[in-house]
């Protein structure tokens, strides 16, 4: 059973969010973009408030008037009620599936205590007695590896840690096959919980005496009972640590923290590899895994990739957040890639399709354009607000067209100052490469105190020029230059008195909505440049 949909509302940052989720799923974006804010939020749904938080604090800016929601759709249902090894509990959510595949539910900051079920478009009305149990039971089981786990005693046994995460999960696996632990746990149950039990007995004639003295004080008891609740995997293995000796026989908590995550990759190869040749695996697990990359070589960022795919071809679901190019860059059938961006304080999520996705890579590389892989042609432009625009257009229009790289000349966006250095200063690595004569510039028209250092930048580069591969804008920005509809066009004052991301916001608008016509008569000169890119390409 998997995460088939995923749908937030005013967790924190997050205002609205609704993607579909497929067996790896890849999160990147700035830092304070909001990506942890999402795995919280599906932490939320699984376990409930955080130790040490209250409600107040994952409402968006503490205003508890906005409902906190988050819906997880799972596909897959019945496969994970025949998975179930306790045959009551399965028979309980079978029962309520009633041969439903799918199933949504919520858990609101209306009763956070509780979660909603929604079956085959109806919402299940009252749960059955020992409903809860069966619930849990059923879910996947929800691992969450943050970085303020790392590092301290990482390797050690507990609950909390990354590597007792993973290990325990095997561990379990292998305590549930054998026969005398069921036989233990079986005998648990009826020692404490068998109704004709004599320990349950004696329980229960004990709670009795006790309410007989309560209820001299408070009328009102009814009834006290004693319960002893089944031991817990984690409680059986408390004092479980790991050595490892690669030259000096440490505890691994005493290594380096290079390979303490080396450690925990080795160990979610072995859960990999011990799943994947089991044929009864038992409940699906969701690994979220938060920036999977820290402290690895890029080749074991890959190798980690690989694992990760592996573990959930079949059973599992895994989601990370990174920075890492490395987890991103590679295609595979079974991923998908979403960017996380914070526009006026509320994060946004966008999938990241096969045009995006050179962009993404650029970003996560720092931005060098020598570190791209080979597209067809670049196109350098003045500011982000060209390369929103265009990506935009292309992928809505010309689709067909040769793959183009798009590459902001070092534009401030905050500032929104563009400069012909700055154009020069990104287009001189790559002078003598094989794009020297493919690559076009798109330069603005430049202003009166422009004109010198843009008529240096034309000389220096006059077999560019004279080749056809520096466009200039009909304006002196792009701002200038859009159709005349809607508030799309602005004039030079107005441009003047914008920010940096009023420009770019306006950008994505145009981007979005002007229509093919509008772009190739309005905008010729941009239009044009294209037409140009893609005439030169490879």
């Amino acid at each position: 059973m998997k995460i088939s949909n995923v749908s937030i509302c005013n967790f924190r940052s997050i205002g609205e969010a609704s993607f579909d989720c497929h067996d790896f799923n890849i999160f990147v974006g700035q830092n304070n973009a909001g990506k942890t804010n999402f795995f919280e939020a599906i932490e939320w749904f699984f376990n409930g408030i955080p130790k040490g938080k209250s409600m107040n604090d994952l409402h968006p800016n503490g205003d508890t008037s906005k409902i906190i929601s988050v819906k997880i759709e799972f596909s897959d249902a019945l496969h994970g009620a025949n998975n179930m090894r306790n045959e009551a509990n399965k028979t309980k959510m079978l029962g309520v599936l009633n041969g439903s595949n799918t199933l949504l539910v919520e858990r609101s900051s209306e009763e956070p205590s509780k979660r909603k079920l929604t079956i085959n478009g109806e919402e299940l009305a009252k749960n059955p007695a020992g409903f809860d149990k069966a619930f849990n039971d059923f879910l996947p089981k929800f691992e969450y590896i943050h970085t303020k786990q790392y590092f301290d005693e990482v390797a050690k046994y507990s609950a909390k840690t990354p590597v007792g995460i993973m290990l325990s999960s095997v561990l379990e696996e292998i305590l549930q096959d054998n026969p005398q632990y069921r036989a233990f746990r079986d005998k648990f149950d009826e020692l404490f919980d068998d109704e004709d039990s004599a320990v349950k007995l004696e329980f229960d004639r004990l709670g009795g005496n006790v309410k007989t003295h309560l209820e001299k004080q408070f009328a009102e008891c009814t009834k006290v009972s004693f319960e002893v609740s089944s031991p817990e995997f984690n409680d059986l293995l408390k004092n479980f640590q790991t050595r490892v000796d690669d030259g000096v026989e440490t505890y691994a908590s005493e290594k380096g923290d290079g390979m303490q995550r080396a450690l925990m990759l080795a160990i979610i190869q072995a859960y990999a590899d011990y799943r994947k040749n089991r044929e009864d695996a038992g409940k699906s697990f969701l690994f979220f895994i938060d920036e999977a990359e820290l402290h690895l070589h890029p080749t074991a960022q890959r190798k980690l990739k690989d694992v990760l795919l592996t573990l959930s071809a079949e059973l599992d679901q895994v989601f990370i957040n990174t920075h890492s190019s490395v987890f991103v860059a590679d295609d595979h059938a079974s991923q998908k890639i979403y960017k996380v961006e914070k526009e006026d304080s509320i994060s946004n999520f966008r999938h990241v399709d096969a045009l995006d996705k050179p962009y993404v890579v650029f970003e996560l590389l720092g931005g060098s354009p020598s570190d791209l892989l080979l597209p067809r042609n670049f196109l350098i432009v003045e500011g982000p607000s060209e390369v929103e625009l265009l990506t935009r257009v292309i992928r809505r229009f010309y689709p067909e067209k040769p793959s183009i790289q798009i590459i902001s000349a070092e534009g401030d966006t905050h500032q929104a100052k563009r400069s012909i250095n700055a154009i020069k200063k990104s287009f001189k690595p790559l002078e003598n490469s094989i794009f020297g004569e493919k690559m076009v510039v798109l330069c603005d028209a430049p202003t009166s105190k422009a004109q010198g250092g843009f008529d240096d930048f034309m000389n220096e580069f006059k077999a560019f020029n004279d080749r056809g591969q520096i466009s200039v804008l009909a304006e002196g920005s792009l701002e200038e230059c859009y159709p005349d509809h809607l508030d799309w066009r602005r004039t030079e004052q107005q441009v003047s008195d914008m920010s940096g991301k009023q420009k770019t916001k306006l950008a994505k608008r145009v981007g979005a909505e002007i229509t093919r016509e509008q772009f190739e008569k309005d905008m010729i000169s941009v239009f044009e440049t294209l037409v140009c890119v893609w005439k030169l390409a490879f």
